[in-house]
């Protein structure tokens, strides 16, 4: 459903995908995934780290794309025109989608203080 400009479905998704990184199993201490043993819960996420490593992988790309484009104007050969258009676009999708997200927080963030007790 669309509300003006903001696609709400996306930013559901976005949610979804965040609450399904929350539940799973932390990595281990050198990047390889811990294995848990059967009959284990799984260790939990919060909320906030799930946020701020969806946060880095936006980051990430942007720093990419500007990397790429600093390139392409140096002279890089190893770097192409279309590798440096697709990456800035996967950017910008990204922060897109990250600003809606924030102003679907600050919205529930709004209508929950408004809310009677």
């Amino acid at each position: 459903m669309k509300t003006g400009m903001i696609d709400t479905s996306r930013i559901e998704a976005m949610i979804s995908q965040l609450k399904a990184a929350a539940t799973r199993p932390e990595q281990g201490v050198k990047g390889v995934g811990s294995a848990v043993p059967d009959g284990e819960p799984a260790t939990r996420v919060d909320f906030a780290s799930a946020l701020k490593a969806s946060l880095d992988q936006v980051n990430g790309a942007q720093r990419r794309a500007e990397d790429l484009g600093k390139r392409f104007v140096l002279g890089d050969d190893s770097v192409n025109l279309s590798d440096v258009m697709i990456n800035s676009q996967k950017a910008s999708i990204a922060f897109q989608a990250t600003v809606q997200v924030r102003n679907k927080l600050v919205s529930a963030y709004h209508d929950i203080m408004n809310m009677q007790v």
